[in-house]
């Protein structure tokens, strides 16, 4: 049995990964962490009347009072950093589905969590299709050095881009030599106008209500074009990946980024 926590448990990600936890036999809902949440136990929500699991407010609480394998991290950039490195601390396994650490952040975790002996995972996109999306591009990349990236967000998303964006491109730049795009002489008669710039190729970001996560990758070559695109219509679409990231976090220490890691 693997005991977790999860924190952000009141957020839209949150509720789904409590959902995953409680409807798996192999998996333990320990305790949940809500920093503005006003409950003090899950069964004070309707949804869970039967659940008998306590809410934390503060993560220094939590590792305090409780003893799990797995911290399910999914609240904010502000916040996701702190948390990751307390359960590393603490030889707690973390998951986390919170985006915006920089290459600097990510390096130290890495070897906190070598030096504990502790698995962890941080995933831009826990969605198994946008991984597969993210590796078709990478391969496509090969042979079509020009490529913009558009990613779609609901407007509640703290950062832009997004970091599935930046793992893609991240993983472009892999295979592709870095270069400029378009008119060398273009000018953006509107301040970002053109997007953000990596290594060339161009990051553009939207954010409208009504969207969950989206993103297409546009390939162009001489006479031929190359879109590759995945959407998520529902949040749902990411637990198979969080249970993927669970399931390997307890069994293979070093923390790895990026769900494409993981995969077979």
């Amino acid at each position: 049995m693997i005991k977790i926590a999860v924190t952000g448990y009141t957020g839209r990600m949150g509720s789904e990964a409590v959902k995953l936890v409680l409807n798996d036999e192999a998996y333990e809902l320990v305790a949940v962490l809500g920093h503005s949440a006003k409950h003090q136990n899950l069964n004070e929500i309707n949804a869970y009347a039967e659940t008998d699991v306590p809410v934390y407010h503060e993560i220094e609480t939590l590792f305090a009072k409780e003893q799990f394998d797995v911290l399910i991290e999914l609240t904010t950039p502000e916040v996701g950093y702190k948390h990751t490195k307390l359960a590393l601390s603490h030889r707690v396994a973390p998951v986390v589905g919170t985006t915006g650490f920089t290459p600097a952040q990510i390096e130290e975790l890495q070897a906190l969590a070598l030096a504990n002996e502790t698995g962890g995972l941080i995933a831009p996109n826990f969605a198994v299709g946008a991984v597969l999306m993210m590796k078709f591009a990478q391969m496509a990349a090969k042979y079509f050095p020009d490529v913009e990236i558009t990613e779609l967000h609901h407007d509640r998303k703290l950062d832009a881009p997004s970091g599935t964006a930046v793992k893609t491109a991240e993983m472009i730049a892999e295979v592709r030599p870095a270069h400029e795009q378009g008119h060398p002489d273009e000018t953006e008669t509107m301040p970002g106008a053109r997007g953000a710039n990596y290594e060339g190729l161009r990051i553009h970001s939207v954010r409208l209500p009504g969207l969950i996560a989206h993103q297409e990758v546009l390939f162009g070559a001489s006479g031929q074009g190359l879109t590759i695109r995945h959407d998520s219509y529902d949040r749902a679409s990411f637990m198979s990946g969080v249970k993927l990231g669970v399931d390997y976090v307890t069994v293979h220490p070093g923390l790895v980024y990026g769900l494409d890691n993981i995969l077979d």
